[in-house]
């Protein structure tokens, strides 16, 4: 059955070189589906919050209790074609508070009539950061020290991340895997 469809980019801010991935996604997607979407697509664990933020207005997903005062929306039935409309329109994403791990939002194009399997990852470049390895600094960081075996560090961060690190891994057909398993592939804490 034919759908309307949103070709989306997602860069991570100030990551260098760019982290990105290309997504063909639902118009009407719930933004708490877009989360699960991007949190397998990028290779994120489900860790932490998270909130879209549109110019000034930052939704997030529904609390039972507010640990803060937050100005945030909740979030629950918006979809993504009501902060997406047109070319080049664009939205953050900002995965883990403290970390800060802030994406750009693109939609790059309106596909009508869409026929095949939603969603699904068309092309990306680079491995995710590692969670709580320290935002973008901290993982700058991270590499240079995963990087140097002599550093006097490389050990204990080998230790704690589990195995070495290779900041060139991008499995497309693993995404596109585990898109199709129930919540998008991702792990419900």
């Amino acid at each position: 059955m034919a759908t309307t469809a949103y070709q989306i980019k997602i860069e991570l801010f100030d990551s260098k070189p760019k982290i990105w991935r290309r997504l063909i996604i639902p118009s009407d997607l719930q933004l708490s589906d877009l989360h699960k979407v991007l949190q397998t697509t990028m290779g994120w664990t489900n860790s932490h919050l998270h909130m879209f933020i549109k110019g000034k207005v930052m939704l997030e997903p529904p609390t039972e209790e507010a640990y803060w005062e937050s100005k945030a929306i909740d979030y629950t039935g918006y979809t993504i074609d009501r902060l997406l409309e047109v070319k080049n329109d664009k939205i953050q994403y900002e995965y883990d508070f403290g970390d800060s791990w802030v994406h750009i939002i693109t939609l790059e194009k309106v596909v009508e009539n869409y026929i095949g399997t939603l969603p699904v990852c068309t092309a990306g470049a680079l491995n995710c950061p590692p969670e709580d390895v320290g935002g973008i600094w901290g993982f700058q960081e991270f590499k240079k020290i995963m990087k140097k075996s002599s550093h006097p560090e490389h050990e204990e961060y080998i230790e704690w991340y589990g195995e070495e690190y290779d900041p060139k891994y991008f499995d497309l057909d693993e995404i596109n895997e585990m898109l199709q398993d129930d919540n998008f592939g991702v792990f419900e804490w």
